[in-house]
């Protein structure tokens, strides 16, 4: 179960000391936007050390890679440093993770590490609108909307009635395939906005997001509450399961029929918890 991821810039020692102490299920190193240009090298030297920092209370370790002419570098050292899954940024047609594969095969065989997988950061409408062939790609874990970029690219505010049917639609093309999907139904730019971003992760979760990025250490308690089963959920799913077990066919509970289709959600949540 992936509820926050947490970005941290992979070139700051002072984020970078306290990241695996955040209580994130998984954790980003941001090669990208969070670097300056004159830093990323550096930042990508030294991910063999930080992959294994970051990841040693056994949050998740994934990394988001530059696009351009840095990306077979970037994913290639991501690979070496045992990253278990590459955040990529602006990934416009499923040969785009294709392609990234076939140049990390080397390095997994010299590695000899499990397959590494991808989440493809969408941000473009003509993305968006292929999100249904995109999600064909080969290990993919998920699918994400880089909600600012998707805004511009529209000439649009990042609103969330801007945001809402784009986001819904690769999230649609995601869960069809059986991949996780990563997102709020609106920006969070604000991360002081400590109640706001609560609500649109609960929002979220009631649509059947996975989990969400921040970017603030603050937020993972608020995301991992939101994308996890509240003790009223649980307790339903515990009555519906074990009236389920009592009977055959439909059935009430709390005033309301429950037959297979209400059983097999009480089990999801009981999966989530």
């Amino acid at each position: 179960m992936i509820r926050s991821l947490l970005y941290v810039p992979a070139h700051s020692e002072r984020f970078l000391a306290k990241a695996h102490e955040r209580g994130a299920d998984a954790i980003i190193l941001d090669l990208e936007d969070a670097v300056p240009e004159d830093a990323k090298d550096q930042a990508r030297e030294h991910l063999l050390e930080t992959v294994k920092a970051v990841g040693r209370n056994g949050a998740s370790v994934f990394v988001r890679i530059n696009s351009g002419e840095r990306v077979v570098e970037d994913a290639a050292a991501a690979c070496r440093a045992g990253a278990a899954t590459l955040y990529v940024p602006k990934v416009r047609r499923a040969e785009d993770i294709v392609e990234l594969i076939a140049a990390l095969d080397k390095v997994g065989a010299e590695t000899g590490r499990p397959p590494i997988t991808f989440v493809a950061l969408l941000e473009d409408i003509g993305a968006v609108l292929d999100a249904r062939v995109i999600v064909k790609a080969p290990r993919l874990l998920g699918l994400s909307v880089g909600g600012e970029d998707l805004a511009l690219s529209l000439g649009a505010e990042p609103t969330p009635d801007v945001l809402r049917l784009p986001k819904l639609l690769v999230h649609y093309a995601a869960k069809e395939q059986g991949l996780l999907s990563f997102g709020l139904l609106q920006s969070t730019a604000d991360y002081s906005d400590q109640a706001g971003v609560g609500a649109a992760a609960r929002e979220a979760a009631q649509h059947g997001f996975d989990g969400a990025t921040c970017v603030h250490p603050s937020l993972v308690p608020i995301l991992n509450a939101a994308f996890s089963p509240s003790a009223a959920q649980r307790d339903w799913a515990n009555r519906v399961l074990q009236r389920a077990a009592e009977r055959d066919g439909a059935f009430e509970v709390d005033g309301r029929m429950v037959d297979a289709p209400v059983v097999a959600r009480a089990r999801a949540i009981l999966g989530k918890s």
